[in-house]
């Protein structure tokens, strides 16, 4: 018997596992917005998913039903996410306005920014949040720095 990759083909070292409130109608989402490809689903005699992995991109996405029994809550019965997945896409645009004709909430338009990518972010159905870019520019370290000091101040960011 050969000896398994620790991380396996097509993996990566960092995977996002996502719980849903209702997994299966957040595969449909993702799938609708995004262009997910299913690859695996293992449902509970209940119905509800103790696995599912989707294929965004070149990446995998990880989902699993709430199960707050076990401790698995989600954004929903959290009162919201602390945290935000990053997608690069090839078009901010088409793909922000994609996913909210199936379902998701814009909460900040696509606009280019001082570090070189057009961004976007939305929130999903289910509660997670998203931010979606595209890379338009190659930019140094320094670089990015003088354009953020020629923005104006932000009132929302100071503390």
């Amino acid at each position: 018997m050969s000896r398994a990759k620790p991380v396996p083909a097509g993996m990566h070292s960092l995977t996002p596992h996502l719980i849903c409130e209702g997994a299966a109608a957040a595969i449909d989402f993702y799938k609708a917005a995004f262009g997910a490809v299913e690859e695996m689903r293992m449902p509970m005699p209940d119905g509800r998913l103790m696995h599912a992995m989707l294929r965004i991109g070149d990446s995998a996405l990880m989902l699993v039903d709430a199960m707050p029994q076990m401790g698995a809550l989600g954004p929903q019965a959290l009162k919201g996410s602390p945290v935000t997945i990053h997608l690069m896409v090839e078009d901010v645009d088409a793909t922000m306005a994609q996913a909210q004709r199936a379902g998701a909430s814009v909460t900040m338009p696509p606009q280019n920014m001082f570090w070189g990518d057009r961004y976007g972010q939305l929130t999903d159905p289910f509660g997670h949040r998203w931010s979606v870019a595209t890379h338009l520019e190659d930019l140094t370290p320094e670089q990015i720095m003088a354009n953020l000091a020629k923005m104006p101040p932000n009132p929302d960011c100071s503390g």
